[in-house]
């Protein structure tokens, strides 16, 4: 696990490769100020992988990278494509197309950085004492935990997280929200590229002063759109643009898919 002592800390999620929306975020001043940048995970797996890339690694040694499920699985799909682990299993659900594209459109180098992305991270500071980083939750990059949670899920998802850390900033469902819970502050900053419920890029900003703050960048979503249609090479980039950069699917959409997930149901 990655540990490192900062002080601002701006926090960016689920950028699914699109460029747009994480080039709205980096020009904010407060992500153009800050310590350090971390990334929770699913960073590529969209339109415009190989240029989101790029522009994440420009960050240098500000950025703190963390795996999420998006990207182990290009990795996965990139080494099955290609014959290096061999072909999928049978019975195993079809990957979204964009993921197979992107997955393509990665080259073995990237690939390689991607299978070396860390689980976590813990930054010490950030004003609020030690926090640990991760994708979806501390244990596993695919787990659902939502605001409205249960208790219990929580209990069971936060069980192996370091007595002394006091917040847990996680991504995954693309929604934003800041709950106390088990004793620990609990971040989701939502997502940079494929938000529900509203459109802009969410991020979140943690420094002395600011505690926790949730931010949404809003940009030119039709331009955008425009962009990833002219620019990206995968079939349906204009459809896809269409959808998640104007954020069609409602909280309410995201919360009935993602609720049976958390096992409240169980």
């Amino acid at each position: 696990m990655l540990s490192r002592m900062t002080e601002r800390v701006a926090v960016l999620s689920d950028i699914h490769g699109v460029l747009p929306a994480l080039e709205a975020v980096l020009a904010k001043p407060d992500v153009r100020t800050a310590d350090t940048v971390v990334l929770t995970g699913d960073l590529l797996a969209g339109p415009q992988p190989v240029e989101t890339l790029e522009l994440l690694r420009g960050l240098g040694d500000r950025a703190v990278w963390i795996s999420g499920n998006a990207d182990r699985e290009l990795v996965e799909l990139h080494r099955s494509e290609t014959g290096a682990d061999g072909a999928r299993g049978g019975g195993q659900p079809a990957p979204p197309a964009i993921d197979l594209w992107a997955a393509g459109q990665l080259n073995a180098a990237d690939i390689e950085f991607l299978a070396g992305l860390p689980p976590t991270a813990r930054l010490e500071g950030g004003g609020l004492g030690p926090v640990l980083f991760c994708h979806a939750t501390p244990r596993n990059d695919t787990e659902v935990t939502l605001v409205d949670s249960r208790p219990e899920r929580w209990s069971e998802v936060l069980a192996g997280v370091d007595g002394d850390v006091r917040a847990v900033v996680c991504g995954h469902t693309h929604m934003p929200f800041v709950r106390l819970t088990q004793g620990l502050l609990v971040v989701n900053p939502g997502s940079v590229g494929m938000p529900y419920g509203r459109p802009g890029a969410h991020w979140a900003l943690l420094g002395p002063g600011d505690g926790v703050a949730l931010r949404r960048t809003t940009y030119d979503y039709a331009a955008a759109c425009a962009r990833i249609a002219a620019e990206s090479a995968f079939p349906g980039a204009a459809e896809w643009a269409e959808e998640y950069v104007h954020a069609r699917n409602s909280a309410e959409d995201a919360l009935a898919a993602f609720g049976p997930l958390d096992g409240r149901d169980g």
